[in-house]
């Protein structure tokens, strides 16, 4: 990636040292160095500021590689957030129901302080999910499986996908609420019949 040396140079073009760059950045003098090492690369606010700095255009500082590059980067970690706020968000709705009846029957306000502290975490994380595919307009799953490895799906599996968008939505809520409801009378009969 030549980024990192594009950054070197037009800095000692301007006669700035790492120290004064990183001032004029309000960042530290490290990530100034760690950038032009291309051990790390700046995000796209401080590329701006970059070509402020050096008066240039971002295709001069950027180029069409390093562009390419710098999307994979980006892609690859938005992509690990939504998988860990996904997993989180399912293992909350997977405890809600399973452990809603025996908080709120046994253990009073206590139990409903640590399921609203629960149900609360879990549906933060549902709306960053919703926030990720929002983003990225990903509506069913076949979007997201065509997002994760990085290739677009053609116009007619577009089509297709915004067809199915809306009946998929239906019926993965109506399910997680049948399964929810079926999961909380369990817990709740076995928790009765054997704790009553």
């Amino acid at each position: 990636m030549e980024l990192g040396k594009h950054i070197q140079q037009y800095r000692k073009d301007l006669g700035l040292s790492q120290d004064d760059l990183a001032q004029e950045l309000f960042i530290s003098r490290q990530t100034v160095s760690n950038w032009e090492r291309g051990t790390t690369y700046p995000d796209i606010q401080n590329l701006m500021l970059l070509c402020k700095i050096f008066d240039i255009e971002l295709h001069q500082l950027v180029q069409e590689g390093d562009m390419t590059e710098l999307r994979a980067i980006s892609h690859g970690a938005d992509y690990k957030r939504y998988e860990r706020h996904a997993l989180i968000m399912t293992w909350g709705f997977f405890l809600c129901p399973l452990l809603g009846f025996p908080l709120l029957y046994y253990w009073n306000w206590i139990g409903t302080s640590i399921f609203l502290l629960l149900a609360g975490t879990t549906f933060y994380y549902a709306h960053q999910v919703e926030r990720f595919k929002k983003k990225y307009d990903l509506k069913t799953i076949k979007e997201l499986v065509a997002y994760d490895k990085n290739k677009a799906l053609t116009k007619i599996e577009q089509r297709e996908e915004k067809a199915k968008a809306p009946y998929q939505k239906i019926i993965l809520v109506a399910s997680f609420a049948l399964a929810s409801a079926l999961i909380t009378l369990l817990v709740a009969g076995i928790c009765l019949f054997l704790f009553p």
